[in-house]
């Protein structure tokens, strides 16, 4: 049985996606159709706010983009060697909070220690920091996309936590979305099931598959890789046959695998 993956592959130079390995493992047969495109912002402010750890009590990242954005930074000679130098063990003896192995492992890629990755999304990453962080303390650094979801941001600040938001990235339909739909529609026909990876991917991806899918639209099982995604397909009016325990290609592909099984409803 096929499934599409609406999501960019994990990392270009690394061979096979691992959710295309993981659903391979259930005999699955998986595409990736890319749907987003970033451009990223405010680079020189955010590695201004960096520079100046002693403001702040910490970092949030819920994004690998805000990471991203980070590194195109760190490109940089000068600020390459300031990182290295003095402003990664600063920012060390603070906490990095993280949602999820991917950000978790580009923080490690940076040199910083991941805390909270095994959250899984925003809202339990919100009470996580809330049961290790005291109220009115140094805000938290939180470089992010600017389509962010409000619940992190919400949960802190009813606690009386600071969190100090900086957009360093758009998100944009990739231009390529539309023409690699059609072309998997008519060559593959229709998958088993559509996987979705974000509340953007469901804006940008699900009229498009209703239109090419026509009649057959039910038979397809949808998938989401947590709960705001999930709750973005459901606002759309399509019964989810699936979430991810956590947003890891394994708990996914064994997701599909039980929404697939004839018994299951």
């Amino acid at each position: 049985m096929k499934v599409l993956l609406l999501k960019d592959p994990k990392d270009k130079d690394s061979g096979s996606d691992p959710y295309i390995k993981e659903l391979g493992s259930y005999s699955l047969e998986a595409t990736l159709i890319p749907v987003l495109s970033f451009e990223f912002t405010s680079l020189d402010s955010l590695f201004d706010k960096l520079s100046h750890p002693e403001c702040y009590g910490g970092l949030v990242f819920t994004s690998p983009r805000a990471l991203e954005a980070i590194k195109i930074c760190l490109k940089e000679k000068s600020k390459k060697e300031a990182w290295s130098k003095s402003l990664k063990q600063m920012w060390n003896i603070k906490p990095t909070y993280v949602v999820g192995k991917a950000t978790a492992s580009l923080v490690e890629e940076i040199g910083l220690i991941p805390q909270g990755e095994k959250a899984g999304n925003a809202e339990k990453l919100a009470e996580y920091i809330c049961s290790r962080e005291k109220p009115n303390s140094s805000a938290l650094l939180f470089p992010c996309g600017a389509l962010k979801r409000e619940v992190l941001p919400t949960v802190l600040r009813e606690k009386g936590i600071l969190l100090e938001s900086l957009t360093v990235y758009q998100t944009a339909q990739h231009p390529d979305l539309q023409e690699s739909l059609s072309s998997y529609f008519s060559q593959q026909g229709i998958p088993a099931s559509v996987a979705f990876f974000s509340p953007s991917g469901v804006k940008f991806c699900l009229q498009h598959i209703q239109k090419l899918s026509g009649d057959l639209i039910n038979q397809v099982k949808f998938a989401a890789i947590g709960p705001s995604t999930a709750e973005a397909l459901q606002g759309a009016g399509i019964a989810v046959s699936c979430t991810a325990g956590s947003p890891t290609p394994q708990d996914l592909a064994a997701a599909i695998h039980t929404a697939l099984q004839p018994h299951s409803c």
